[in-house]
C-alpha cells in the first residue's frame, strides 16, 4: 500500500485546495449563513430549492430537527409530526444560535457545495490515515502526521460550525483559513516525506532561512488580507453591490500595509530566485511562486483599480493559499537539499 500512499495524499491535497476555493467564492457571494444550520442545512442533508418548503404548511410531515422560517425566526421541529390547519408553537423550538433567519436559494446552494466538498476532503484524508497504518512499524511519523490531519479536518469542521454560529465573526473566518493552511503543510510535509525513504542531507541553511521569511511573511500577508476583507464586507453592506467604487473608501491602516508589504515580498522573492540562479542549485518550483506573487498583486491591483471585478476577490484568496503552499514545499527542499531536489 506505500506505493498508493502519495495519491492519495496528493488527492487529498487536491481536494482540500477545492474546499478552499469553494469557501471563498462563499465569501465572494456572501453564501456564509446560506446554511444556517450545521452539519444540516435548514436541517436537511439535502437542502431544499424553494422558499416554501420553509414555510408552515398545513398537513405536512416534519422530522425532528428539520427547520422553518415562521414570523421571521428560525423554528426546529422537535420530534416526527404532521402539521394541523394552525401552526402550534408546542410541535416547535427556537433557533438558538442566533437570529439569522433569511433563505436565499443560491446561497444556500453555494454553501452546501462548499460543505460537501469538505466532507469529501475528509473522507480522502482518513483514507489516508488508514493507509497510513502500513508504515506503523517501519515509520511511525508518517502514521502519526496523517491522523493529525483527520483531527486537524474535524477541528476544521468545528470551526466552520462556529463560523456560522457567530454569523461570520471576521476573527472565526480567520483562523478558519489559517487551519485551511496547516492542514496544506501537513499534507505537503506528507508528499514530500515519503518521496524517500530516508531523509540524511544537511539541508542548505541560507536558502532555507530565506524561504522560512518569505513564508512568514506570505502568512502575515494572509492574516492583513483577512482584516481587509473585513473592512471590504462592512463597505459592500453599507453601500451594496452596485456601489463597488465605494468599497474601498477611506480604508483602514491595515489596508495600506497589506498594499506597501506585497512590494516587500515580492523583491525578498525576487532576491531568492537571483541567489538560486547564481548558485545554479535548481530549486524550479521559485518561478511558480513569482508567478503566484504576480497574478496575486494584480488581482489586488484589479480590486482596487477596477472596482471588484467578477471572480477577482476569489482568485486573490485562493492564489494565496497556492503560494503558501509551493513556499513551504520549497523550504522542505531547501531543509533537506541536495544537488538535484525531487519534485512533485
Amino acid at each position: 500500500m506505500h506505493k498508493h500512499f502519495r495519491k492519495i495524499a496528493k488527492t487529498a491535497l487536491i481536494l482540500v485546495y477545492l474546499v478552499i476555493v469553494a469557501g471563498a467564492f462563499v465569501r465572494m457571494t456572501s453564501s456564509g449563513m446560506g446554511c444556517p444550520d450545521w452539519p444540516k442545512c435548514f436541517g436537511y442533508y439535502i437542502p431544499p430549492t424553494e422558499e416554501t418548503a420553509l414555510e408552515f404548511q398545513s398537513d405536512k410531515e416534519f422530522k425532528k430537527g428539520q427547520i422553518i422560517i415562521h414570523d421571521e425566526s428560525l423554528r426546529i421541529a422537535k420530534s416526527d409530526f404532521t402539521t394541523s390547519e394552525a401552526y402550534n408553537q408546542n410541535n416547535w423550538e427556537n433557533y438558538t444560535k442566533h437570529d439569522y433567519a433569511i433563505f436565499n436559494v443560491w446561497h444556500t446552494w453555494i454553501e452546501y457545495i462548499n460543505r460537501l466538498l469538505g466532507a469529501l476532503a475528509g473522507l480522502a484524508t482518513l483514507v489516508l490515515a488508514i493507509v497510513s497504518l502500513t508504515y506503523w512499524k517501519k515509520n511511525k511519523k508518517v502514521t502519526i502526521l496523517s491522523w493529525l490531519v483527520v483531527f486537524g479536518m474535524g477541528f476544521q469542521a468545528w470551526l466552520g460550525a462556529t463560523v456560522v454560529y457567530s454569523v461570520l465573526a471576521p476573527v472565526k473566518i480567520t483562523f478558519h483559513m489559517l487551519m485551511a493552511l496547516l492542514i496544506v503543510a501537513l499534507l505537503f510535509y506528507l508528499i514530500y516525506y515519503t518521496s524517500k525513504e530516508r531523509i540524511t542531507n544537511k539541508g542548505h541553511k541560507k536558502l532555507a532561512l530565506l524561504f522560512s521569511g518569505a513564508l512568514v511573511l506570505t502568512i502575515i500577508q494572509v492574516i492583513l488580507g483577512t482584516q481587509v476583507r473585513e473592512f471590504v464586507d462592512h463597505q459592500a453592506d453599507l453601500f451594496g453591490d452596485n456601489a463597488k467604487n465605494q468599497w474601498l473608501n477611506d480604508p483602514t491602516l491595515q489596508f495600506y500595509f497589506h498594499r506597501s508589504f506585497s512590494i516587500v515580498v515580492l523583491l525578498l522573492n525576487l532576491y531568492i530566485i537571483y541567489l538560486i540562479a547564481k548558485l545554479k542549485i535548481g530549486f524550479q518550483k521559485i518561478k511558480w511562486v513569482i508567478a503566484l506573487l504576480l497574478i496575486e498583486i494584480a488581482s489586488g491591483m484589479a480590486m482596487y483599480y477596477i472596482d471588484f471585478p467578477f471572480g477577482t476577490q476569489t482568485l486573490h484568496l485562493v492564489i494565496a493559499a497556492l503560494l503558501f503552499g509551493v513556499q513551504f514545499y520549497l523550504l522542505l527542499e531547501a531543509l533537506n537539499w541536495t544537488k538535484s531536489p525531487k519534485t512533485l
